[in-house]
């Protein structure tokens, strides 16, 4: 069986925002159960809007297929059973204590119990356990980031698509939430797509890294084989080498604005 029959692969992805086309015909995978997948690029690129377009947000044309089956047939909640999509925004700052409120994300489909003790896990696992009791309305934004990704956590999907997961976060918390979406790619077989700006977290979490700019996909593959000092100047207009650290470990090393020699 192949990674076309098991995993989630994108083609002809078109996604518009009114009369403007953001992606235009953006093909994707596949991407085998397990796998961390990064997407990367300058602002404006349509990172964010390739999530919408797998989750099925927005206006787009194309076929996603999971498994083989084609979700696009589907209608959206059968998809979101299937995918599971953290936006950039976080929950709103309301009286709900955190427990509840992740609960509220998985209690449909299991018990009460059931869902109480996968949310305290969640959250553990997360390292934040001692906010279970917390309003969200006394938590501050990179909290109720952190709770927004334990809501899709607690869902168990098949795909989580993770917009911008670590971008108000601590340099602590950023690591918890990639080793946690790390661990759970590799015991439950989930499928994990994130919209990155930091690229040595992308060097170090992520399996593949997919490039995108001005819409398109600019190259996909191995972390290795797609960061290098070229893709830096032509993508991000930066100056930078790849080396490996002391650990073996890739690393970037940004030198600073690209400037083009004749």
């Amino acid at each position: 069986m192949s990674m076309h029959d098991t995993g989630l692969f994108v083609t002809d992805l078109s996604v518009s925002y009114g009369r403007k086309k953001v992606i235009s015909s953006l093909s994707l995978g596949p991407i085998a159960p397990g796998e961390v997948v990064a997407l990367l690029g300058p602002n404006a690129a349509g990172k964010s809007t390739v999530l919408r377009g797998i989750a099925g947000l927005g206006r787009s044309t194309g076929r996603v297929f999971l498994g083989g089956n084609d979700l696009t047939r589907l209608s959206l909640p059968e998809r979101a059973k299937r995918i599971a999509y953290m936006p950039q925004s976080q929950p709103p700052a309301i009286g709900l204590p955190v427990i509840e409120a992740v609960m509220s994300a998985r209690s449909a489909s299991v018990g009460r119990k059931t869902a109480m003790e996968e949310a305290f896990d969640a959250l553990e696992r997360l390292g934040i356990g001692h906010l279970a009791m917390q309003p969200l309305s006394e938590l501050s934004g990179g909290q109720r980031q952190m709770i927004a990704l334990t809501q899709a956590i607690v869902r168990q999907p098949a795909v989580l698509l993770l917009d911008e997961p670590t971008s108000a976060l601590d340099l602590r918390h950023q690591i918890h939430v990639m080793d946690y979406s790390v661990a759970m790619a590799r015991e439950r077989g989930t499928i994990v797509v994130a919209v990155l700006h930091d690229i040595g977290l992308a060097l170090r979490y992520a399996d593949r890294i997919a490039i995108l700019q001005n819409g398109h996909l600019q190259a996909f593959g191995n972390p290795e084989d797609i960061v290098t000092q070229q893709m830096l100047a032509e993508v991000y207009g930066i100056a930078g080498r790849i080396e490996r650290c002391s650990q073996g470990r890739i690393q970037m090393i940004v030198d600073g604005p690209f400037h083009a020699t004749h």
